[in-house]
């Protein structure tokens, strides 16, 4: 019979799988989902907020389905959350806001390549924050699929002319804010890492915790957005059916994957998942709407595939000195 850690470890590994494809046929599934039943008049703080709300909700259905809901509660406190949730949420809260200014200001292609960097930047704070070492093939695969997620994220006709935009505009409002975000973006998927592997933070707890931030943060901004008036002037569900709320839990449950396939396989490996689920959104808008994957598309397929066989296949392994006879 094979050892009681064997059987433990094939038993995680095979969860972890299960969570990537769920959150791989979420992440590919959503875009059109949302585009189906999202209309155009709905306001998208509202549609966040409850997508917030839901996943809050999900995290505590399932914390009290696998009874450590009363634990929890009893072992909570607030420098604890600030400090696994708070200070990650806070990040990830900049690092979009990083994204917005630098997407205005920098052509499709150039903005799309700097914004994969995000994907090293977390192999490097993973290593910094835990240590974690990537073999030298693993680190090739990184690089595939950075190219990988490249020309999954060009869009035909779709890049903006930036040439009409001064150099320093170019420069402190295109390529600087997207280089920080992803920096921070690899700094946050670290942090979270550590919270959940290290401290033995409960990722339902850590879904909650950033949801709960995240939403406050959103609250505060609908004091001056654009998107805080339209909710005072028309109501916060305008022009909501009951079908919006489709996408809003999809995408809630898929918040609730993300920090199960964090928490289990680390910041690097869900890099692995969001670029893969970018061949599911081309393979289902085939299916669906009838159009085809680009030619970028089926390039990067392979590439895919390969960096995914190779990280897995080449992981670091610790090297051994002999001891001298």
């Amino acid at each position: 019979m094979a050892p009681k850690s064997t059987q433990s470890s094939q038993a995680m590994n095979g969860r972890v799988l299960f969570y990537s494809l769920l959150l791989t046929l979420q992440y590919g599934a959503q875009p059109l989902i949302s585009k189906r039943f999202i209309r155009r008049e709905v306001i998208v703080t509202s549609s966040v907020l409850t997508c917030e709300i839901a996943k809050v909700v999900c995290a505590l259905f399932f914390m009290a389905k696998e009874g450590s809901l009363r634990r929890a509660y009893k072992e909570w406190t607030l420098v604890g959350a600030l400090t696994a949730s708070g200070l990650p949420a806070a990040i990830y809260a900049l690092q979009n806001s990083l994204l917005q200014i630098s997407y205005r200001n920098l052509d499709s292609l150039t903005f799309s390549i700097l914004n994969q960097t995000k994907i090293f930047f977390t192999a490097i704070f993973t290593y910094l924050i835990l240590r974690q070492k990537q073999s030298i093939q693993q680190i090739g695969a990184l690089f595939l699929l950075i190219v990988a997620a490249v020309l999954l994220s060009i869009r035909e006709g779709s890049s903006k002319d930036s040439t009409g935009g001064h150099a320093d505009q170019i420069l402190f409002y295109g390529i600087v804010p997207v280089l920080v975000a992803s920096v921070l973006s690899g700094l946050a998927s670290a942090l979270c890492q550590w919270a959940s592997q290290v401290k033995k933070h409960s990722s339902y707890l850590m879904t909650i915790e950033m949801s709960i931030v995240g939403s406050l943060c959103l609250l505060a901004s609908t004091l001056k957005s654009p998107d805080g008036e339209a909710i005072r002037q028309h109501g916060f569900f305008y022009a909501w059916t009951p079908l919006t709320l489709i996408p809003v839990i999809f995408n809630a449950v898929g918040g609730i994957l993300v920090g199960l396939v964090t928490s289990h396989a680390g910041g690097v490996r869900k890099g692995f998942v969001i670029v893969s689920a970018l061949l599911v959104t081309a393979l289902l808008q085939f299916l669906f709407e009838g159009e085809p994957p680009s030619m970028y598309c089926l390039v990067a397929l392979p590439i895919v595939v390969s960096s995914i066989s190779i990280y897995q296949k080449y992981p670091y392994q610790i090297k051994i000195k002999k001891k001298e006879s």
